[in-house]
This record gives structure tokens, sequence and C-alpha cells, in this order.
């Protein structure tokens, strides 16, 4: 990675990490995606942008294996996706050979612009949702989930 991309993949990570994450995983209406922490074993949710396509939840990674939720999922690949507030469980899929650009025009515009504009090594991410898909588990008290979206 170069200098360049190095820099700006701190700057945006220090301020998701530390700002827009904790925001946006207690909005109601946003996409979580929860793993595993790889060292720590907790749960870790991360506010995603996506979309689902049957039983299949799409989305791309800005950052690809740099990204503390694609470290988690190389390390333990059950996911669990929390859409339009309801939680469905499932099996997580690195796609390296997958055209993430032209992924990211099937996928909600927000996003994929923001992604398209920090992202330095893009990687699409496929979910195959269980058969049962439907509310599992439960959020804290306030739904906001775990305190952070770290490697864990």
């Amino acid at each position: 990675m170069s200098r360049r991309h190095e820099l700006k993949f701190r700057a945006v990570t220090a301020f998701q990490r530390r700002i827009a994450n904790p925001v946006n995983r207690r909005l109601p209406g946003q996409v979580l995606l929860e793993t595993t922490g790889r060292r720590s074993g907790l749960a870790r949710r991360t506010p995603v942008g996506g979309r689902r396509s049957g039983e299949v939840f799409w989305m791309v990674s800005e950052y690809g294996e740099k990204a503390q939720y694609v470290r988690n999922i190389q390390a333990d690949p059950r996911v669990r996706v929390r859409i339009r507030g309801r939680w469905h469980t499932g099996t997580a899929r690195l796609l390296p050979e997958d055209d993430a650009r032209a992924r990211l025009r099937t996928l909600p515009r927000f996003n994929s612009a923001a992604v398209r504009a920090f992202g330095t090594n893009l990687l699409t991410v496929r979910v195959d949702l269980d058969e049962a898909a439907g509310s599992t588990g439960s959020t804290g008290s306030d739904g906001s989930g775990s305190p952070g979206d770290a490697d864990g």
C-alpha cells in the first residue's frame, strides 16, 4: 500500500471507529454485520452498506483484508446481519475474483459512493443467509450492540 493510501486508511478508519460507527450502530435502519472477534471471541458489530438478494447479502469492503471485520471473517466465517431490524445468521465468503467496482453499482448508492471515494483495496463479501433466516438472538437494551468494531 502506498504511503498516501496508508495515510488515507488511517484517517478514515480512525474517524469511522471513533465517530461514525458508534453513531450508526444506534440507528434502527442501519445494516449491521456481526462477526466474532478473532482474538477476544466477543461479538463485534460494524455498520455496513449492502443489499439482500434472495438468501444472499452482498457488500463491498473498502479496505479488503485490512478491514478488521474481514480479518474476523477469515478466522470465523459465521456471521449475523441485521437487515431492517431483524437478525439473520449466515456464512460470509470473501470473493477477491469478483469485480467489486461492478458490484458496487448494484448496491445502495450513498454507501457505494463512500466506498469508492475512501476505499483503496475493494473486496466483495457475500453472506449466504441460512434457510431459516429470521430473527435470531437479541441486541442490547438500547439496540446498540457491542462497544466496538475492533478486531477483538
